[in-house]
């Protein structure tokens, strides 16, 4: 358990950083949603601040005022038991409320939030508010890549920052980590905070393996590319073979072919790919297709955290073969907070790491990310195993 001031401080920071994600954006840049998995900026800042009115204000805190009776129904995600909701693909819609109210919305409940931890003193909300402030986190790092999504397709490709840096180069030799064949841990274990999907620790039966200290590199991948890896169905899971064609991917996302050479939009803008940092921004059909192609595969997410502390990670969000299942005993929490992450674990793929948009303080080697198999707009990439 965090004291009182620490938490204090550990709020304060992530509230000024969210504020900070979005200080390069122009006021045209909030609204935009090009597609439904994509959320405008201004949802996100509304969003993480809706959580803490809704989950900890609201039910603990006797007289609290709310900000506006129409929040809860704007900036409510999916949580079902609290009550409707704007339709996900709608949020581009909402050119109201202002941004200047919604930054008015953020001040007045992280006014209301910091009174509660200065005044309260009371353990079960400062756990609440810590899973508030990891909640943030987590839309820090959906801020950042969905602001990359809305930047990235707009014609003009226009910089958001020059001093994110999305790509560094792994400079150490190859080597193959080994598993010895054997009975693991596998879950979190210490006191720290975790999210339920992480907790349950129990054993795995592993056989002997090897998991590469490196991710794939674009160079790697363009082999793939110039080999037809794209157009090689014998690599492909039927589903993935049917996304390829039906979407006419031939690249990762944000790749673009001019003159024979291949750019990339980063958040520094359109450069020339690096070829020898990691590649990113590419589908589990991708991930999986490409490890096809080298005759290795993926490992799964039980190889990768015996293993993890014998390779650097963190740069990229790593695909596993593992499907987004409960752990043995996994029980969801009572309330709204149960939808946290239970009813999501069906046709999920996990990945693990981190990724250069990660904030601080929000991974761990058993921290478990998930998406579908079609997912690229986050920072994801291939640690190889055999």
């Amino acid at each position: 358990m965090s004291t009182p001031d620490s938490l204090l401080h550990f709020f304060l920071d992530t509230r000024k950083h969210t504020e900070a994600i979005c200080q390069p954006l122009e006021i045209e840049d909030y609204v935009v949603q090009p597609v439904a998995d994509v959320s405008p900026p201004k949802w996100h800042l509304g969003h993480s601040t809706w959580f803490f009115e809704e989950f900890i204000l609201k039910p603990h805190i006797t007289g609290y005022k709310v900000f506006d009776n129409d929040f809860s129904f704007v900036f409510n995600s999916y949580y079902e038991s609290v009550g409707e909701h704007v339709m996900r693909s709608d949020r581009g819609n909402l050119s109201r409320p202002s941004v200047e109210k919604v930054y008015d919305y953020r001040a007045y409940v992280t006014k209301a939030i910091n009174d509660v931890i200065e005044e309260k003193k009371d353990n079960h909300l400062y756990d609440l508010i810590e899973m508030g402030i990891h909640h943030e986190k987590q839309h820090q790092e959906l801020l950042l890549t969905d602001i990359k999504y809305i930047l990235g397709n707009n014609p003009l490709l226009p910089l958001y920052s020059k001093n994110f840096k999305e790509h560094q180069e792994e400079t150490h030799d190859q080597e193959w980590i080994p598993i010895a064949e054997g009975i693991y841990g596998i879950g979190h274990d210490s006191k720290n905070f975790s999210y339920d999907n992480e907790l349950g620790r129990h054993k795995v039966y592993l056989n002997a393996c090897e998991i590469s200290n490196k991710l794939v590199t674009n160079q790697e991948f363009i082999e793939f590319i110039q080999d037809k890896g794209y157009q090689n169905f014998e690599l492909w899971h039927a589903e993935g073979w049917d996304w390829v064609n039906k979407n006419n991917i031939k690249a990762p996302l944000y790749w673009h072919e001019i003159k024979g050479e291949w750019f990339h939009y980063t958040l520094n803008g359109l450069q020339k790919i690096s070829t020898n940092t990691p590649i990113t921004h590419i589908s589990y059909f991708e991930a999986f297709a490409f490890a096809q192609w080298k005759g290795y595969r993926l490992p799964t997410e039980f190889e990768w955290e015996t293993a993890q502390h014998g390779f650097s990670w963190g740069q990229r969000w790593e695909w596993t073969e593992s499907a987004y299942l409960p752990y043995p005993n996994y029980k969801k929490a009572a309330g709204a907070l149960g939808e946290y992450n239970g009813k999501f674990m069906v046709n999920q793929k996990v990945l693990r790491g981190g990724s250069v948009a990660t904030p601080i303080k929000h991974t761990r080697p058993t921290y478990r990310n998930f998406f579908p198999t079609h997912t690229r707009w986050q920072y994801n990439g291939i640690r190889l195993a055999r």
